[in-house]
């Protein structure tokens, strides 16, 4: 196929130009299992067979939810190939949350990874009304099921020996339908359902392709959500139209282990997993023995000094270079190689802002690592960084292709590409409220272009406030430089019209239990660790370090730790981990109150939501801390 316009025709392309080389990999029970392109189009044409033998036809919605799996990424692309759209939802959503999406989606077939999963759907099946199959991957503990609309993958398949008509479909289908459709996170109120059709996809990938080096014998590795718009750019699209070869983990367990035996060329993760990285090489630096804690130490200061220097333009000396020379050797090459990011060319980290002195960690490592902007709306992409002009300030420049401008009331990101989403699913003011006649997206995020024609994005125009002095306050802005330290996993500030900035801060437990033990410090779940005072004392040494660095007018004055961790299930945080600010606001009003009232302590009984969808309360006392 000479010219494809669709995700299905590029699948048919690649077929014929690279039949035998490796497209896709899973992981099981410690095996690497590889299908070629060839496998890769008859598992998607004999499923799209199956679906259309089942009824499903154009425009109907199919849904996929749990980890990345072969088959889950096939039934996307086999619903295209008759003229469907893909819904992909959140694996480890509540089925509330999910209820919400399937039903506005109208999702006419469900295709679930295992039984927990058929489980959920199960579970809300009276709230969806259009829902007729619901097809699972693994069959595990699911032989005595008796449902009506419950069917297997190999079975729909069976149903399709015929993929003629398929054939002719995806042939005859065109750009402007639309492929997917991306729900959004959702963070001030219920989730969008962004439309993207084919030519999104494909357009905003070529944009991609024109920036970075992506070759047909790269890996790269598929455990981002199924739901994220960013797994369907890289990890699906821009595989079928380069030819290089998407690998699924055995289990989100296993992640880091399975990227340290793949070794993957290309990455593309949000902070939580750079952050993550850098918490478990800061852990195993504590633990290590005094001697391998001094080199390590040192080493990494060199690199983040060189990183400094070249930051800020300035030349570094012969005796860093020698240094950072014997660095590679001695620390930074082994660490990445026990990172899995040995062979990797090119590493992106976006969906929300990470940390510069997480970045500037890595980039010394030998990393290369680089800020890509982009939001489900614009297809996942607007501007990323250069090899040679990573910066931790910025995201880079607009992406040739892409036209990026600041508002001048409001200081607003607006974009205008190929990227443009169709619109909301079945909310058309919405939609008209977010694109404006000249086809301007609103993002919704306030930035400005810096004196290099860097996009700087400041906060989310709505978070961008004054302290009562009237010095400038961007909540992330504090949050980031706590969120380096590695025993704190969460933090949320405040500082909008009043006159200090205060936090609340969720630890990492992991890291503060190892912390515990070493001190020999009996503990018996979160609660109880978080509110002992050897851990406040802990992290308010911690907030003392970054005070440090901080201007005088946002230094943080008072910090409490939570009693819980903040929870997706419990509507605090999205699933792209993004707080819902507006809900914490409300949620946690006397702890605001009791921040800027002067008071020493703080009651609450905080509703908790389990897997199941069930709930419970949590009463706790929790002490509010002055801070160095």
């Amino acid at each position: 196929m000479s010219d494809p316009q669709t995700i299905p025709q590029y699948l048919v392309r690649a077929a014929e130009t690279m039949g035998t080389a490796p497209a896709i990999r899973e992981k099981n029970l410690g095996i690497w299992q590889t299908h070629d392109w060839n496998d890769y189009s008859d598992q998607v044409r004999r499923f799209a067979a199956g679906l259309s033998a089942l009824g499903f036809g154009r425009d109907d919605k199919l849904s996929v939810i749990g980890n990345n799996r072969p088959r889950l990424y096939w039934a996307q692309v086999a619903a295209m190939c008759v003229g469907g759209q893909a819904v992909p939802v959140y694996q480890d959503a509540i089925a509330n949350e999910l209820a919400f999406v399937l039903q506005h989606a109208e999702v006419k077939v469900i295709v679930a990874e295992n039984q927990e999963q058929v489980d959920k759907i199960l579970s809300i099946r009276d709230q969806l009304p259009a829902l007729q199959w619901l097809i699972y991957d693994y069959e595990r503990g699911l032989a005595r099921y008796d449902e009506s609309i419950l069917i297997s993958f190999q079975a729909v398949q069976a149903k399709g020996t015929d993929t003629s008509a398929v054939d002719q479909a995806i042939a005859s289908g065109t750009a402007e339908d639309v492929a997917i459709i991306c729900y959004t996170s959702g963070t001030t109120g219920n989730p969008k359902g962004v439309m993207l059709n084919h030519a999104n996809l494909v357009q905003t990938a070529k944009i991609f392709l024109q920036h970075e080096d992506v070759r047909r014998d790269d890996d790269l590795l598929s455990y981002l959500p199924m739901a994220w718009v960013g797994d369907a750019l890289y990890g699906l699209v821009v595989s079928l139209m380069v030819g290089c070869a998407t690998n699924c983990p055995e289990e989100p367990e296993t992640v880091l282990r399975d990227l340290r035996e793949l070794g993957p060329t290309g990455i593309v993760a949000p902070p939580r997993v750079w952050d993550g990285m850098l918490t478990s090489l800061q852990v195993r630096g504590g633990d290590s023995s005094p001697l391998k804690k001094a080199v390590y130490n040192y080493f990494i200061d060199v690199a983040v000094r060189i990183e400094n220097l070249k930051f800020e333009g300035k030349p570094v000396s012969g005796g860093l270079k020698l240094m950072h020379a014997l660095g590679e050797f001695l620390v930074y090459a082994p660490i990445r190689d026990q990172l899995g990011l040995r062979r990797a060319r090119w590493c992106y980290t976006g969906g929300a802002p990470l940390g510069p002195d997480t970045f500037r960690f890595f980039r010394g490592l030998g990393v290369n690592l680089k800020q890509v902007y982009g939001s489900t709306e614009l297809t996942g992409l607007a501007s990323l960084q250069p090899n040679t002009e990573a910066n931790p300030d910025t995201v880079g420049p607009p992406c040739r292709e892409i036209e990026v401008r600041i508002d001048d009331d409001r200081g607003e990101v607006l974009v205008r590409s190929a990227g443009v989403f169709r619109g909301y699913y079945k909310e058309p003011e919405k939609t008209a409220e977010a694109i404006d006649a000249d086809g301007w997206f609103h993002t919704g995020d306030a930035g400005l272009i810096d004196g290099k024609g860097h996009l700087v994005i400041v906060d989310r125009a709505k978070d961008v406030g004054r302290l009562h002095d009237g010095t400038p306050f961007t909540p992330q802005f504090i949050e980031l430089k706590l969120k380096f330290s590695p025993f704190i996993n969460e933090a949320v500030a405040f500082g909008d019209g009043h006159p200090f900035v205060s936090t609340m801060i969720a630890i990492d437990y992991e890291t503060v239990g190892k912390w515990a033990e070493r001190q020999a410090m009996p503990y018996t779940n979160y609660m109880d660790l978080s509110q002992r005072p050897e851990v406040r004392e802990l992290v308010a040494e911690e907030i003392r370090k970054i005070n440090l660095g901080l201007p005088e007018a946002l230094r943080i004055k008072r910090f409490l730790l939570l009693s819980k961790d903040l929870d997706a299930d419990d509507n605090e945080i999205t699933r792209t981990r993004k707080l819902r600010r507006g809900y914490i606001a409300e949620k946690y009003a006397p702890v605001i109150d009791a921040f800027y009232g002067g008071g020493k302590d703080v009651e609450l009984t905080l509703d908790v939501t389990f897997e199941d969808g069930s709930q419970s309360s949590l009463n706790s006392r929790m002490q509010i801390e002055e801070a160095a």
